[in-house]
This record gives structure tokens, C-alpha cells and sequence, in this order.
């Protein structure tokens, strides 16, 4: 299915991903590995286990593009330009190995680019929540986004 274009966002529009994903520990090794980050909370069961969570957290920046993978096929697959910045990041739970997250996004503005009439801002809001019901990831997202059709 192909992504929205600008012209279809609204303000206060929610979706509700029905895309979901558990989390494995080879997801959680290979991305750590990948990324060049040795924290032991991440890849050292041992180490883990002597911490207050008692066990592997999944690293949060695989916990935050999980999250906004889960949004793409209903928002933007093929119709972002670009994604031009990521804030107010949030990991307020913690995500464990064999958690299922999915996500929900609502859209908190709009704008038409001043320099690029054939695209626009919009700013989305992406939170995950596991399979208890908790939020354990949040962030806002602008992304410049195609239009239909460039204004005349």
C-alpha cells in the first residue's frame, strides 16, 4: 500500500498501526553488534541479570526505528522526501526480549514548504506500546513529504 501525501494529513488525525512486532534476542544482538555498541545491559546476561530490570534491555534506538517502521506502510512508504529531524525522544518503560510492540501516530501539524512547492512539513507524534499496554517509546517526527501536486 502505498504512502499518503501531504494533502491527505490532518491535524489531529490518529492512526492505529495494525502492523506489530515481536522482539527477539537475535534482534537485539545483531542491531547492538551492528551499531558498534558493547553495553553490556544490551548483549551480557550475566551482567543483566545483576541490574534492577534483572535482565537484557532491548537497545532503545532499535526500540525507536521499530517504532516508526510500524507507521510507514499506513503514512509514509514512498511518499516521504525526507525525514528532517527526530525530537523530544522518549524510552519510558523498558523493552524486553519476547515484548510486542505496535504503534500509534497522530499528526500535529501541517505546512506547506515555503522552498519547495512540491512538498510539504508534517509533524507526526509515534508512540509504542508493548502487549501490557504500556508506552515504552515516544517521539515527534517532521518529515517532508510530497504532494499530489505542486501548487500553481
Amino acid at each position: 500500500m502505498a504512502g499518503l501525501f501531504f494533502e491527505d494529513f490532518a491535524v489531529g488525525q490518529t492512526f492505529e498501526h495494525g502492523l506489530r512486532r515481536t522482539i527477539t534476542e537475535a534482534d537485539n544482538t545483531l542491531f547492538s553488534v551492528m551499531t558498534m555498541n558493547p553495553q553490556p545491559l544490551h548483549l551480557d546476561a550475566e551482567f543483566a541479570a545483576g541490574t534492577e530490570f534483572g535482565q537484557r534491555l532491548v537497545n532503545s534506538l532499535f526500540t525507536l526505528g521499530l517504532m516508526i517502521g510500524l507507521t510507514v506502510a499506513d503514512t509514509t512508504l514512498g511518499t516521504t522526501i525526507a525525514n528532517l529531524g527526530m525530537s523530544e525522544v522518549r524510552f519510558p518503560k523498558p523493552v524486553f526480549h519476547g515484548d510486542t510492540l505496535r504503534a500509534v501516530t497522530r499528526v500535529l501539524s501541517i505546512r506547506a514548504s515555503k522552498s519547495r512547492p512540491e512538498a510539504g512539513l508534517v509533524e507526526f507524534e509515534h508512540v509504542a506500546i508493548n502487549q501490557r499496554g504500556e508506552t515504552v517509546a515516544s517521539c515527534k517526527r517532521m518529515a517532508l513529504m510530497k504532494r499530489r501536486e505542486a501548487p500553481a
